[in-house]
C-alpha cells in the first residue's frame, strides 16, 4: 500500500481585490481536502499589500488536490508551487 504523501500548496495572490474572491471559491469548493489554511499579507496602519500568499496543508486523496491546484493556477494573477513530501 502506498504512503500517503504530504502536500502544501502555496497559492500567490496578486491584485487581491480583483482575485481574492475568485481563489476563495474554488478553496471552499475544495474545503474538505484543506486540512490547514494559513493566509499572509503585509499590513500596517497605513498600508494594506495588494498581494498575499496562502498556505494550504492538504489531506485525503490527491486527485482533488491537484485538480484544485490547476483550477488556481489557472486563475488570472494567481500562482502556485507545490511542496510533496514523501514519507518513509
Amino acid at each position: 500500500m502506498d504512503k500517503p504523501r504530504h502536500i502544501i500548496l502555496g497559492v500567490h495572490i496578486t491584485d487581491r481585490v480583483h482575485h481574492a474572491h475568485v481563489v476563495q471559491d474554488l478553496l471552499t469548493e475544495y474545503g474538505c481536502s484543506i486540512k490547514t489554511r494559513i493566509g499572509l499579507h503585509e499590513v500596517s496602519e497605513k498600508f494594506c499589500s495588494p498581494n498575499g500568499l496562502v498556505l494550504l496543508e492538504m489531506a485525503g486523496d490527491e486527485e482533488p488536490i491537484f485538480e484544485l491546484a490547476e483550477k488556481l493556477d489557472g486563475v488570472e494573477g494567481v500562482g502556485i508551487q507545490k511542496m510533496i513530501f514523501e514519507h518513509d
